[in-house]
């Protein structure tokens, strides 16, 4: 049995490349951009008009001039216009281009229109004042977007702004969620009393979509022979199986004994944890290569490709944070290249927990002066899914240490 912190190296050590793939401007958010993004253009590509009003001559004005024919209106998204007397206006909309000779905008509340004749109420202006000058936001050829950025709705409108109708991000790895055990029934169905509904399953569909992963659910009866041919067709059809239960010590926990007979390499079978303590992890590598193919059809892609088993424990909180833990780290090592940022929490009160192992304790949010307090909650171990809804996040407590204080910072791992 290993430590949190070896399970975490050791997956860490197996993140996979699953390439990249471009899709639709919209379809991208959410996604890991795989492309630097460039200007284009300049930003702005034009000198911007920034308020409704009229575009006056700086030197016009410098010289005494307060009364200003209307010459024309330029709109937005309208020819650039020309100033043909200096001693004239011209009406500009916010987002136009600013016209030729002219250097100041004066809004429409400091000035009268009448007769087409704009007087003008200001004693001072400032050349190019209410004006958005070209490429005062970025030149072309600028880095707009880094890759390795997940894309927001922040980024979508650069995206679109420079042209991007496709966008290269990561690919996602195709995933199955197994749920094993003959006492599971659908959740359409209405179980006996000796049966439950199988929700580990969607927990973790759930959890897998908010990193943009859409993944297939299947569930495997609980006999050896079943099992494995069941698991030898989905390690060759998927790139990550995650497994929910069959993995401890029951007479019908055939997982890690099938994973062996098929050769999937076992790096690891239970973490010095609780909840999530039977957790089992290991790898397959298939060869990717066709026999026949010949070199040319082979060289531009690697050969050997290698499957990603997570066999977590049946007990929905040991389910829900083992995938929270150790997948949602890998996967981000995997698509970021790099790991995410570790937030801590003080807890709230005094705790103290016995076994020397690492303790989840799952625990509520809430600011406090301006910093994360994270207030425990009393459940009914790992078993106890409803408990889950209370919590916004689990506090991650080291395993070298029984009595925990209050305002000590920890570890926490948010699922809301």
């Amino acid at each position: 049995m290993i430590n949190v912190s070896e399970a975490s190296q050791i997956i860490l050590s197996h993140k996979q490349n699953y390439g990249v793939v471009s899709v639709g401007l919209i379809d991208s958010l959410g996604r890991v951009l795989k492309e630097d993004v460039l200007a284009d253009n300049d930003f702005p590509p034009f000198n911007r008009v920034c308020m409704d009003g009229i575009g006056i001559s700086f030197k016009s004005f410098s010289q005494g001039r307060r009364e200003y024919k209307i010459e024309g209106v330029q709109a937005a998204g309208s020819p650039q216009k020309s100033l043909l007397d200096p001693n004239n206006c011209i009406e500009v909309m916010t987002g136009a281009v600013l016209p030729v000779d002219t250097d100041v905008v004066i809004p429409y509340e400091l000035i009268e229109i009448v007769d087409g004749v704009a007087k003008v109420s200001l004693d001072v202006v400032t050349k190019m004042q209410n004006i958005h000058l070209k490429g005062r936001d970025k030149r072309v050829g600028d880095l707009l977007i880094p890759k390795n950025r997940k894309i927001t709705a922040a980024e979508i409108g650069v995206l679109a702004t420079v042209g991007k109708s496709e966008v290269l991000v990561a690919k996602h790895p195709k995933v199955l969620i197994v749920s094993t055990g003959d006492e599971l029934v659908e959740v359409s169905d209405v179980p006996l009393q000796h049966q439950i509904r199988r929700s580990n399953v969607y927990s973790l569909q759930a959890l897998l979509l908010e990193l943009g992963i859409v993944s297939e659910t299947k569930h495997f009866v609980d006999a050896k022979e079943s099992l494995s041919k069941e698991i030898a067709t989905s390690l060759e059809q998927y790139d990550v199986l995650l497994f929910s239960g069959a993995v401890s010590k029951g007479k019908f926990d055939f997982i890690p004994e099938v994973l062996e007979t098929l050769s999937v390499q076992k790096l690891f079978h239970r973490v010095k944890q609780r909840p999530g303590k039977p957790f089992w992890f290991g790898t397959k590598v298939f060869d990717r290569v066709n026999k026949g193919m010949d070199e040319e059809k082979t060289k531009n892609f690697d050969t050997q490709k290698q499957k990603m088993v997570f066999a977590f424990p049946g007990n929905p909180v040991s389910t829900y944070v083992n995938c929270l833990k150790y997948f949602f780290p890998w996967y981000e090592k995997s698509v970021f290249g790099q790991e995410s940022e570790m937030e801590l929490a003080h807890l709230s009160v005094d705790f103290n927990f016995m076994p020397s192992m690492t303790y989840f304790l799952q625990v509520k949010l809430h600011h406090k002066e301006g910093v994360l307090v994270a207030s425990p909650l009393k459940g009914n171990g790992s078993g106890d899914l409803a408990n889950l809804a209370e919590a916004d996040a689990f506090l991650e407590l080291p395993q070298d240490r029984i009595a925990f204080k209050k305002g000590e910072l920890f570890p926490v791992i948010r699922y809301r």
